[in-house]
């Protein structure tokens, strides 16, 4: 009897190694992905079918398929692009929605495809003025795109764009800028692929894309900016909130932020993404125990420790002082719409909370764009220097 308890015991020691080191390598690939820049995205989306002459293309059904609303979609590697329209029917695993535009690339020929909420290609597809400019940041210059406002305006929205993003994604926002009288920044930043890469060449979960923030709005004062927003998209709302947090700089010239479904609070967004693989939600504090970790640069990749505490814009939500406007869906599947509500919880004096319903991760113009374009231009509008004198826009604290 104790020969076989014992060897039960040294099965059960034996599988809970296997278990820990299983769980242990599972935390190592999982941070890692989080801070390292896709070089590639993956096309999950089937093509089922191109009708051409009606103008249709036919999708397996799945959440991404069924979204209402337009969207770009890549296809072929990144090596075509068309634009969708809104869904014509769903039937029988099949979803046919309208094929509006091939821009380049064969999508009859196509098996797999992506869709993107950028829409826009670049902004010549806008037919606005727009220039080409540089922001030199501490690691160098990023080149990013102004687009002024309709009559001159002394107001800049700087834009910054999500993980795995680039500018382009922020073009859906110049339309409703322009009508309320902003010019418009769309900046790149640290390790996006187009701005100078760090060392490590990982992401800072806005533990350092803030630097590059700081820059841009010194460039728009330098420039003739007097009222500055920062417009934040997914992990470019982190980025935002820690530049107003560690920036007197960059708290000079502010009137507000705006915020599109943010990463609030990146250990709740590791547990959800982890359960939306099949993982177990407490794999995402282990995910953050290791970014923070002193010794977890050689299995990350990190250059410095990214502690996810220090990050958290709620517990500093006391520090905050000029209007945010805090737009997510319930219905995100990216990132979990809960840190926003505590955000805006937390300070319900200054931030206006819109909750959508229906639209995904950063789609919400794509879904419901005169709904998006009206909370913009109409926020904006109502920022004005009566509003907010030098001592509104000192940091507290």
């Amino acid at each position: 009897m104790r020969t076989i308890v014992g060897a039960a015991a040294l099965l059960a020691g034996v599988i809970a190694l296997a278990t820990g080191a299983t769980a242990a390598m599972l935390a190592v690939v999982f941070a890692r992905k989080v801070v390292t820049p896709p070089t590639r995205r993956e096309e999950d989306l089937r093509i089922l079918g191109v009708d051409s002459a009606v103008g249709e293309i036919t999708l397996a059904a799945g959440d991404e398929a069924r979204m209402r609303g337009v969207y770009g979609l890549w296809f072929e590697r990144d090596s075509g692009h068309a634009r969708l329209g809104d869904v014509i029917e769903e039937r029988d695993g099949r979803v046919r929605r309208a094929l509006t535009s091939t821009d380049f690339g064969r999508p009859e020929r196509a098996a797999r495809g992506r869709i993107d909420g950028w829409y826009h290609l670049g902004p010549w597809e806008l037919d606005v003025p727009y220039e080409d400019v540089v922001v030199e940041t501490p690691l160098g210059p990023a080149p990013a795109w102004w687009i002024p406002a309709d009559v001159p305006s002394d107001r800049w929205v700087v834009q910054v764009h999500g993980r795995g993003a680039k500018r382009h994604e922020a073009l859906r926002a110049v339309e409703s800028t322009r009508e309320a009288g902003w010019n418009s920044l769309l900046i790149s930043y640290r390790n996006d692929g187009e701005a100078p890469e760090s060392s490590d060449r990982r992401y800072g979960l806005g533990g350092t894309e803030w630097a590059d923030v700081v820059s841009a709005a010194r460039y728009a004062t330098e420039h003739g900016a007097r009222e500055i927003v920062l417009m934040g998209w997914s992990m470019g709302g982190m980025i935002s909130l820690q530049a107003v947090l560690r920036s007197a700089e960059v708290r000079e010239h502010l009137v507000g932020v705006i915020l599109d479904s943010p990463a609030i609070d990146w250990v709740d967004i590791l547990r959800f993404q982890g359960g939306a693989l099949g993982l177990p939600r407490r794999l995402g504090d282990a995910v953050a125990r290791l970014l923070g970790a002193p010794y977890g640069g050689g299995l990350t990749g990190l250059a410095a420790p990214i502690s996810l505490e220090e990050l958290d814009p709620v517990a500093r939500a006391s520090e905050f002082s000029v209007p945010i406007l805090l737009m997510h869906s319930v219905d995100d599947g990216f990132v979990p719409i809960d840190g926003s509500r505590r955000l805006a919880a937390s300070r319900p004096d200054l931030i206006q909370f819109e909750e959508f319903t229906g639209a995904r991760h950063t789609k919400l113009w794509n879904h419901d764009p005169e709904r998006w374009n009206g909370l913009i231009a109409g926020w904006l509008a109502a920022r004005t220097s009566a509003d907010h004198d030098g001592a509104a826009v000192e940091i507290v604290g």
